[in-house]
């Protein structure tokens, strides 16, 4: 029996939807209906009909439609467009019905009435592309109608679009009378806006908690000195309406979108928060957070906290993948800073130093710019910490960084955080402690503050200080590089108060977290001998000689930055182990 041929053709597709369907439905289910029914009966269909459109299919919100000609097709759209637009003159903004059309040329397959492909399927994320009232064309389409139809297009370039293979260039219609807004330059910085989050409870009470989420995040954000911020007075512009992120990030002129919902249920509170990069659509990070309602001020805090610390790492990190496909001789300074960054964080003694020599190279190509000052300033000190580089050598020149990063701009978290850390080489404690605090009064969220006073409070006896900011900073960026150190710190805390296998415990994680770091595999060896497991300890001690041969009582009496009677405890664990 001969298999049936599958029926295929080339049409063009018109995929169409309402703008904002939900939000309209959950206003006013009715009025929706038949306000949308009187569109479609009144102007579309027969607009339709009009240029030898097929409907194939209806959904509640919006509409599949097969042309012969793709010219038709963009005529019907446009007439559609503008018909529409005059409709809602005379409507209230938050009532109007607005649809975003989007059109492609393909091949497509037909069965039962119904088409499939490709071809379909572009016509399909194209439309999402739109703003409310407009209309965006694949290149497939445009090439089809380019000098048949008098309209001018804006170039949108390739777009990515979900679950097809190649990128697609795509092109908004201008309609006539419509002005152009073209897309603001991007700052020369990371720019991100928090759009208005939205209040899914049903109840317009809540829309005081879920603006005020997202004014303190703004707040928040607001004071990481490397980040561009969109003030709260224009990101809250698109409140109660269906933003795309794409025309967000045009119109707004950032790379960055944060969007987010808060949903009410007896006395629980579900927040949940996105980050997407607009400019390509991908989601960058997401997160949902439950909790009680009992002290609203608290949870609000709480929630900013978690945010804003939880963005930070993730831009850095996007921020850093960005940088590594372009050319060295075409980055600014920020984009060489990050680019390091992003090295140096891999906790390799390879990448960290590749990250500090292009530290140099910013430091002399750019002289006034503060962050690649206090970045070197610390990566420098670590590296020593390390055992990667000469020790004393760098402690000095780290010193005379972190100054002069301080001079060029004292309101910098990361200045006062390398300037802690040269106290903490220097043995001045109580100094350090005081830059620390510093960065955290300039940030409050600054994970690396949080995790670097731990490391001052052990150092100065402060045992349950440390073990409170240490946990604080693992809390606040959970995914951190960083928070392998941070364990380190905490696992020293723990070893000063005799606390010896909850201290082995958390060196031990360290280590999973970040093998090869000397201080985790030190700390890990002394507590394994303290608790009494002196063949780990002594095996634990192989791996840290070897991979450090310098390593001996003499060197750590020498670096490891604590008072006399702290380094005697050190010390005491370390010759259990059998260190020399």
């Amino acid at each position: 029996m001969a298999e049936a041929r599958v029926e295929r053709r080339l049409a063009a597709i018109l995929a169409a939807d309402v703008a904002g369907y939900s939000r309209l439905m959950g206003t006013d289910e009715e009025a929706t209906l038949t306000a949308l029914k009187a569109c479609r009966r009144e102007l579309i269909d027969p607009k339709i009909a009009e240029y030898r459109g097929r409907i194939v299919k209806t959904t509640g919100d919006g509409a599949l439609v097969e042309f012969p000609s793709a010219v038709d097709a963009v005529r019907c759209a446009i007439e559609i467009q503008r018909a529409m637009a005059a409709r809602n003159t005379s409507i209230p903004e938050d009532r109007r019905i607005e649809f975003r059309i989007g059109i492609n040329v393909g091949d497509i397959i037909i069965d039962e009435g119904d088409i499939y492909g490709d071809g379909v399927n572009i016509a399909a994320r194209v439309e999402s592309l739109a703003s409310p009232g407009e209309i965006c064309l694949s290149d497939n389409a445009y090439q089809q109608i380019k000098g048949k139809l008098a309209f001018d297009v804006n170039d949108l370039g390739e777009q990515r679009l979900k679950n097809i293979a190649q990128p697609v260039r795509v092109y908004g219609v201008r309609l006539d009378g419509t002005p152009e807004h073209p897309a603001l330059v991007l700052p020369d910085k990371p720019s991100i806006a928090v759009l208005p989050f939205q209040n899914m409870s049903g109840d317009p009470e809540q829309d005081y908690f879920a603006d005020g989420i997202s004014e303190d995040i703004i707040t928040g954000l607001s004071k990481l000195r490397w980040l561009f911020v969109i003030a709260r007075n224009s990101s809250f512009t698109y409140k109660g309406k269906a933003a795309d992120v794409k025309r967000v990030s045009r119109e707004l002129g950032v790379r960055y979108v944060l969007e987010g919902s808060v949903r009410k249920g007896g006395n629980r509170v579900r927040i949940t928060s996105q980050l997407i990069d607009a400019t390509t659509g991908n989601h960058l990070w997401a997160e949902r957070y439950d909790d009680d309602l009992t002290d609203i001020f608290r949870l609000q805090d709480e929630i900013t906290k978690k945010v804003v610390a939880a963005i930070e790492p993730k831009l850095l990190e996007a921020e850093g993948i960005r940088s590594q496909s372009r050319s060295p001789a075409d980055l600014d300074a920020w984009e060489m800073v990050i680019r390091a960054n992003s090295l140096f964080w891999r906790l390799t003694k390879t990448e960290s130093l590749a990250a500090i020599a292009t530290l140099k190279q910013v430091v002399e190509r750019y002289p006034e710019y503060a962050p690649a000052y206090s970045m070197l300033a610390f990566s420098l000190l670590l590296a020593r910490q390390f055992g990667w580089i000469s020790m004393e050598p760098q402690v000095k020149q780290a010193e005379a960084l972190a100054v002069r990063a301080a001079e060029l701009d004292d309101s910098d978290p990361w200045a006062h955080l390398a300037l802690g850390y040269v106290a903490i080489a220097r043995r001045r404690t109580n100094e350090a402690v005081e830059e620390f605090q510093r960065a955290l009064d300039l940030n409050p969220n600054f994970a690396a503050a949080h995790g670097y006073l731990g490391l001052a409070l052990t150092v100065g006896g402060a045992l349950d200080e440390s073990i409170v900011h240490s946990e604080q900073a693992i809390r606040l960026s959970p995914h951190d590089p960083q928070n392998a150190i941070f364990n380190v710190h905490l696992a020293a805390a723990h070893y000063h108060m005799g606390r010896y296998a909850e201290a082995a415990n958390i060196g031990r994680k360290a280590i999973q977290q970040r093998f090869g770091l000397p201080n985790g595999h030190r700390i890990y060896a002394a507590s394994l001998a303290q608790a009494g497991q002196i063949e780990e300890a002594r095996a634990e001690l192989a791996i840290l000689q070897e991979l450090h041969p310098e390593n001996s009582i003499a060197w750590v009496e020498q670096h490891i930055p604590l008072n006399p009677g702290r380094m005697a405890k050190l010390v005491e664990g370390l010759r259990k182990a059998g260190m020399q």
